[in-house]
């Protein structure tokens, strides 16, 4: 049976549902000692264009970790020189879809699982246990109620995100799920993966 982490809440929804403005007021209320974790890289002027808009909407006095990769070891380094009321770390989608695209693109979900859990999830959610005095906020997309992807990469993606979003429904003491900008509470235990 998976660990609940009281300290922990875990949003997800669809895209444009309002999931990051709803972890970012929630991170508000924490005070000013907030830790954003950023895991989208800048590859292209669309990309850059969501990054300002999340930019500017932030509080001036939250610190930034860039995370795109190896997240809980940087946010372990940022925890360790100065500790956080919150943690609000946005995304896990991009972070998974991160860790697929350096992967082979012939490589089964199972084993994409594998090393997701090796390289992220497993030391994000050790830290999240080693930090009680600290809330988290994880956003995620909900990938699994639309259109079936017509390539396998999307298939695999989309897969595996579901199996991370479980994982994270599953050690979450909270999970809030996004719908046309309004939150609504999913109470009971998830599976883990």
């Amino acid at each position: 049976m998976t660990q609940t982490l009281s300290n922990l809440t875990f949003i997800l929804g669809g895209a444009r549902s309002g999931k990051s403005a709803f972890a970012e007021q929630r991170a508000r209320e924490y005070g000013d000692d907030v830790i954003y974790c950023a895991t989208a890289e800048v590859l292209d002027d669309e990309m850059r264009d969501r990054v300002e808009r999340h930019q500017q909407r932030r509080p001036a006095a939250w610190r930034t970790v860039e995370a795109p990769g190896s997240a809980a070891e940087k946010l372990s380094c940022a925890l360790k020189d100065k500790g956080a009321s919150c943690v609000l770390f946005d995304c896990l989608s991009v972070l998974t879809s991160n860790v697929l695209l350096s992967l082979d693109e012939n490589i089964g979900e199972s084993e994409a699982f594998e090393v997701l859990c090796g390289r992220e999830l497993n030391a994000l959610f050790n830290l999240i246990q080693a930090h009680p005095e600290t809330h988290w906020l994880i956003v995620s997309n909900e990938v699994g109620m639309g259109v079936v992807p017509a390539y396998k990469l999307g298939r695999t993606y989309r897969d595996l995100l579901g199996r991370a979003n479980q994982m994270a429904a599953a050690f979450a003491g909270e999970v809030i799920f996004m719908v046309a900008g309004i939150p609504v509470t999913i109470s009971g235990k998830g599976l883990s993966g």
